[in-house]
């Protein structure tokens, strides 16, 4: 970790470009359209408790449990600088059981700059920072419901009713930033992830939370540039480390951006494969063409040593006007990393635009059979649209898909299985749509294993939610 001297020189530093970047956002016009403010992205002004719900087919009595997911949904909208990945979170949750639909809440995340706006009281517990938005993923972990983002904030712990409680360090274990998308090794129950931080380009770090709720591990990671690193992988091995083109921008932070990553061609596109235990100086790295991944389906070890990790890929990201996701989307592929010979063979599964890869968790990390992902629109500055779910069936190769409707846009769906020891892919996969025409939404549950047929329930919302991030289903 960095010395008193590095810290306290970076808060000099740090403090005297957001002075600069503030004056320069300030000068940006606050009338002007953005295309993650308005629309189906338009936020929400008021948190909402719904019970009696409206259900269209029949809930599986199997589902009892909550549906959450998180997304931003700016307190006080302002195009200035303003980027979708930094909006205020706001978590959307929907309660079934006994074949009902119990209830629909939203609740911010309470954070000190949301107060600082006006918005509703902070809640307590430590800050890594002034930028303590929480807005990208929710998980459980050890019987707690934890609210997370990347490249900044502590977790944020909610209750069942989705109220922010408390800022979590777990513990005080946790000393450098998190991530949005820790990885469990169900051999374990250990939580994998790989984080950076805005202000640090010159390392990131393989972070371990055990069974226990505490952090035993925090491994830096040489690197250059201080990349975006939004997702991770594991294997029986190895962790993954996607060392890719979209770099901290310091220019772009000094213009006023409020997320100051951008497409970096200058930087040298590789994946990483670090021992589970292994230092920074023992990571394989292999080069990789130019490319951005967001997204990890899973990964996993090949009888005869290579790693296989299957990946949503875009050609480049964050390379446009600095609103939002920007890039062509290349489509679903798989990657076979050779650490002997340090290569990675790109394989094309399926040439759809397509995001949001979720498989069966109970075989992250192993050799499995299925994934789901959402279908994109090909504009590379249109992230979601009227598009299929798509399941992609990794032994026969076959893709097949579930078409929501015109003026419908889905976004994330995740596996539920049918019971905890039901063969893989069996079950239902469950997400968010937004009816375009009537600005309202449905929890859409779809069997897993037939995905032409109609929904086997849909929960009626009598509003728009916008389209967010991640979330999951947290069973009883």
């Amino acid at each position: 970790m960095a010395s008193a001297v590095e810290d306290t020189i970076r808060g000099i530093v740090g403090k005297g470009v957001e002075v600069v970047s503030g004056i320069n956002r300030r000068l940006q016009d606050d009338k002007a359209e953005h295309r993650f403010l308005g629309g189906i992205h338009a936020p929400l002004h008021d948190e909402r408790t719904l019970t009696d719900l409206a259900v269209t087919g029949t809930i599986p009595p199997e589902l009892s449990g909550r549906y959450v997911r998180i997304g931003p949904n700016p307190f006080k909208p302002d195009p200035r600088g303003y980027h979708w990945f930094i909006g205020d979170g706001m978590v959307h949750g929907l309660r079934l059981k006994d074949g009902k639909a119990a209830w629909y809440r939203n609740r911010y995340i309470r954070s000190k700059k949301l107060e600082g706006v006006g918005g509703p009281e902070a809640a307590p517990g430590p800050r890594r920072s002034n930028h303590d938005t929480v807005n990208t993923n929710v998980i459980r972990l050890g019987g707690k419901t934890l609210a997370l983002v990347e490249a900044g904030s502590y977790p944020v712990e909610l209750s069942d009713e989705l109220e922010s409680i408390a800022y979590s360090d777990f513990g005080g274990s946790l000393k450098g930033p998190f991530t949005a998308h820790p990885h469990e090794d169900r051999r374990t129950g250990e939580l994998h992830a790989i984080t950076y931080d805005g202000m640090t380009q010159d390392r990131v770090w393989h972070v371990v939370v055990g069974t226990d709720g505490t952090v035993r591990r925090e491994q830096p990671i040489a690197v250059t540039h201080g990349p975006s690193i939004h997702d991770s992988t594991i294997t029986d091995r190895y962790v993954l480390v996607f060392d890719l083109p979209v770099t901290f921008s310091m220019k772009t932070l000094i213009g006023g951006a409020n997320f100051p990553y951008r497409w970096n061609p200058e930087h040298q596109a590789r994946v990483g494969l670090l021992p589970r235990e292994g230092g920074s100086d023992d990571v394989i790295w292999c080069d990789v063409e130019p490319c951005y991944v967001f997204h990890v389906a899973n990964s996993f070890d090949r009888a005869d040593g290579k790693v296989v990790v299957d990946v949503d890929v875009y050609d480049t990201m964050f390379d446009g006007d600095g609103e939002g996701p920007s890039g062509k989307p290349r489509g679903f592929e798989r990657w076979v990393i050779d650490p002997v010979a340090r290569t990675v063979d790109r394989q094309t599964i399926d040439a759809a635009p397509q995001e949001f890869p979720r498989p069966d968790e109970r075989f992250f990390g192993q050799d499995y059979r299925y994934a789901w992902a959402i279908g994109l629109p090909e504009a590379e500055t249109t992230f979601l649209g009227e598009q299929p779910l798509y399941r992609h069936d990794l032994q026969t190769g076959e893709r097949t898909a579930h078409d929501f409707g015109p003026g419908k846009v889905p976004g994330e769906f995740v596996f539920v299985p049918r019971g905890a020891d039901a063969p893989e892919g069996e079950g239902w996969v469950m997400g968010y749509v937004i009816d375009t025409v009537n600005e309202t939404t449905d929890l859409v549950i779809l069997n897993a294993g037939d995905m032409a047929a109609e929904p086997v329930a849909r929960v009626h919302i009598p509003h728009r939610v916008p389209p967010g991030f991640h979330g999951n289903w947290l069973a009883d």
